[in-house]
C-alpha cells in the first residue's frame, strides 16, 4: 500500500506550484502532483547518483523499447522502438513539431486549451484559428461542423488527449471523426497524450495513432512519464513519429535551441515505465476518489459552481459564472477564500468566468480548499439552493 494521504511539505522544495503565493495559500493549480513519485523512481536514481558521473548522456535505445512495451500494455498500441525519439518536454515538442511542419500554415486549437498551446503560433510564426468545444448534458462535447471548417483551413490540429482542462477522454467514435476530417483536408496530427495514464473506471484511452495505418502517417504523438509520476522537473519526454522521414526535420527544428533530455530524467523514466504499474494503479484509485469527493461536494453545497466529473486527467473545470462574482472567480478565491486556482480565460475565450483546479492532492489538502471556498461564497451572500 502507499500513502497518499501523506502531508508533504513542497514549500522548501523549489516547488513552483507551491512558493508562487503566500504561506497561507493553498495552491491547487499547476498541474503536478503533491505525492512524492514511487520507490521504484527514487531507487533508481539514487543508484545511477551513487555512480558519480553526470557527463554528457545519449539517447538511451533501452528506454525507447520500453517506452513502445508500455504504451503497447496499458493502451493496445503496438509502435516499433524506433519511432521513439527523447525530448526535454511535451511543450517544447509540439512547438517543434509546429515549427518543422507548420510551414506558413495555420495551427488549430480546440478551446477551452492547455495555456500553451494558444501560443504555439506566436512562438513559430504561424496563425492559430480555434474550434470550441461545447458543454453538454454531462461533458464536453465535440460540435464537428466547427470543428470540420475550422480544419479546412488548418496545416495542424494540436489534439490533447484526455483534454487539459474539461478532463475528457475522447470516444474512438470521436477520434475517427475527428481523424478522417484531418484526412481529408490534409492535416497534420500533433496529439498531446501526455495525461493518457490517468483515466478513470469506465474510460480507455485510444491512441489517436492506433486507429489505423493511415491515420498512424499523419499523426505525431507526445507522452511523458512527468504528469503520471511526478517527475516534471526531470524534463523527459517522448515524441513517436510515423516515420523516419520526420526524424530529420523535429531535429532541424531544434539545433542548438534545445538540449537532450535529462540524464536522470532518463533514469526516472525508465524506471516508471518498467517497474511503476502497481504504484499507478494505487494512485488512480485514490484520485478516482478525490475526484468523486469534489464533484459530490461542489454539488452539495456549492450549488453556483457547475462541475463535470473529470473523465481522465486530475483536473476539473469549474463553471463559477452563475455565481456572479465581482472580478474573476480566479481572483476571488485567492484573495477571499485563500485558495490558488488556474484563471479561466488563460485557456481561451471561453473559459471567462471558470476557474481549473487540481485534485492531485492528499484529500485533507482537497478538503480544506473546497471548505475555504464555502466558507467565502456562504460569508459573502453567493450561495443560493438549487
Amino acid at each position: 500500500m502507499f500513502n497518499f494521504d501523506e502531508i508533504i511539505d513542497r514549500r522548501h522544495s523549489d516547488s513552483g506550484k507551491w512558493n508562487v503565493y503566500d504561506a497561507d495559500v493553498l495552491p491547487l493549480w499547476v498541474a503536478d502532483t503533491d505525492f512524492k513519485s514511487p520507490d521504484v523512481i527514487m531507487d533508481a536514481i539514487k543508484q545511477r547518483v551513487d555512480h558519480g558521473v553526470f557527463g554528457y548522456p545519449t539517447h538511451s535505445n533501452t528506454l525507447a523499447q520500453t517506452t513502445a512495451d508500455w504504451v503497447e500494455k496499458r493502451h493496445g498500441w503496438k509502435i516499433n522502438p524506433e519511432q521513439v525519439q527523447l525530448l526535454t518536454g511535451v511543450i517544447s515538442g509540439f512547438n517543434l513539431v509546429a515549427q518543422a511542419f507548420a510551414g506558413q500554415g495555420k495551427v488549430l486549437v480546440q478551446i477551452p486549451s492547455y495555456p500553451p498551446f494558444l501560443h504555439v503560433a506566436e512562438n513559430t510564426g504561424t496563425q492559430m484559428i480555434t474550434h470550441s468545444l461545447v458543454p453538454g448534458v454531462d461533458q464536453y462535447e465535440m460540435d464537428f461542423d466547427s470543428f470540420e471548417a475550422a480544419a479546412s483551413q488548418a496545416s495542424i490540429f494540436l489534439l490533447c488527449n484526455p483534454q487539459n482542462p474539461t478532463g475528457r477522454v475522447f470516444t474512438r467514435a470521436e477520434l475517427e471523426r475527428m481523424a478522417e476530417i484531418c484526412l481529408r483536408h490534409h492535416v497534420l496530427i500533433c496529439s498531446d497524450e501526455i495525461h493518457s495514464d490517468l483515466v478513470y473506471g469506465g474510460q480507455k484511452h485510444i491512441p489517436i495513432a492506433s486507429l489505423s495505418p493511415e491515420v498512424a502517417a499523419r499523426t505525431i504523438t507526445l507522452i511523458a512519464p512527468s504528469k503520471t509520476f511526478n517527475v516534471a522537473g526531470l524534463k523527459t519526454a517522448m515524441a513517436i513519429l510515423p516515420s523516419k522521414d520526420m526524424i530529420k526535420p523535429l531535429s532541424a527544428a531544434a539545433k542548438g535551441l534545445v538540449g537532450s533530455p535529462n540524464l536522470l530524467g532518463q533514469t526516472a523514466a525508465e524506471a516508471a515505465y518498467r517497474h511503476g504499474e502497481a504504484w499507478l494503479a494505487e494512485l488512480l484509485v485514490y484520485l478516482e476518489a478525490n475526484r468523486d469527493f469534489m464533484v459530490d461536494f461542489i454539488h452539495r453545497n456549492l450549488p453556483g459552481i457547475n462541475c463535470f466529473s473529470p473523465q481522465g486527467t486530475y483536473l476539473a473545470w469549474l463553471d463559477c459564472r452563475a455565481l456572479n462574482l465581482p472580478g474573476t472567480p480566479y481572483q476571488f478565491f485567492l484573495d477571499k477564500a485563500r485558495v490558488a486556482l488556474n484563471k479561466g480565460d488563460d485557456f481561451g475565450e471561453n473559459g471567462i468566468g471558470f476557474v481549473r483546479i487540481n485534485f492531485a492532492c492528499p484529500r485533507a489538502t482537497l478538503l480544506e480548499a473546497l471548505q475555504r471556498m464555502f466558507d467565502v461564497l456562504s460569508r459573502e451572500g453567493y450561495l443560493h439552493s438549487k
